[in-house]
């Protein structure tokens, strides 16, 4: 028996946020597997606990959609933080180590008011622009025009996300792009889906689509949240020391909200909540 627990991120009431699968007993499954299980949970993510490989580190963790592997994603590391520790397989640490595909994440837990809470450090970003041409397939896809002060650009955290801005949140959430345009695109730039954020008074809106993924949209993104941190840096909307919420979700009736803090190192850490909703075991 393997045992299972579903934890909602993001969010501190269940059945809201975005859940993930983890497996906490991943010893002796092959890839093949643990794509079929998580083709099963049919959640956006669903990841898996091994024992680590590397010095230092507390786990090391698979991360797989329903239709193929990540080296890294953002609600699966935070969701998995809180089930390990939940099942007693760490504590009383004041981090985590993650190890998986996209090297070690430094995640540290926290505790306030009844609540769960965790950050990661996102990894390293590296950044593409995009063509005239590229840009002109996405307006297309979405049915509305970018912010046209904001270039669109590539994000590479692990997952690669196409990031732009749109000039309002009535446009953000009035969106419903063609799907199967958007994955031919993502297919052919060899990224992992496209967020878009807009600006709100007390923060931003943002959404995330990955149908490539077999994810028609992802209910709260803490990897696209994550790129689109290191893209209002690149612009100048976000500064060294600076903090913000994002809100996501409420297009699935799934919000969430991301805390996020852009360090004096420039490096940029992305939190929120986590709840467990599901606990058992299964045969496997």
């Amino acid at each position: 028996m393997r045992r299972l627990h579903i934890v909602d991120v993001f969010s501190a009431d269940p059945f809201l946020g975005n859940p993930v699968a983890v497996v906490l007993d991943a010893e002796g499954l092959s890839a093949a597997e643990m794509q079929k299980i998580a083709r099963w949970t049919n959640l956006s993510e669903t990841t898996f606990v091994l024992p680590p490989t590397v010095q230092g580190a507390d786990y090391r963790l698979r991360i797989f959609t329903p239709r193929s592997e990540l080296p890294f994603a953002g609600h699966p590391t935070l969701g998995s933080a809180h089930a390990v520790l939940s099942a007693g397989l760490a504590s009383g640490r004041s981090q985590l180590i993650q190890e998986c595909g996209a090297g070690c994440v430094v995640i540290i837990p926290s505790h306030e008011h009844s609540v769960s809470k965790y950050r990661f450090r996102l990894p390293e970003a590296v950044t593409t622009a995009v063509s005239a041409t590229t840009l002109a397939e996405l307006v297309a896809i979405l049915g509305s025009e970018t912010d046209s002060s904001r270039e669109p650009r590539v994000i590479d955290v692990g997952p690669k996300w196409l990031v732009a801005k749109l000039p309002s949140i009535k446009q953000l959430l009035a969106l419903t792009p063609a799907l199967d345009a958007m994955r031919s695109l993502e297919e052919s730039l060899g990224i992992t889906g496209v967020t878009l954020y807009a600006e709100s008074p007390v923060g931003i809106e943002v959404r995330s689509f990955a149908p490539s993924q077999g994810v028609a949209e992802d209910p709260v993104c803490g990897s696209g949240n994550g790129a689109v941190a290191v893209f209002r840096r690149l612009v100048g909307e976000l500064q060294i020391g600076g903090r913000y919420t994002a809100a996501q979700g409420q297009c699935v009736g799934r919000q969430g909200q991301i805390e996020i803090e852009l360090g004096l190192e420039g490096d940029v850490w992305v939190g929120g909540a986590c709840v467990t909703t599901l606990s058992g075991s299964f045969a496997g």
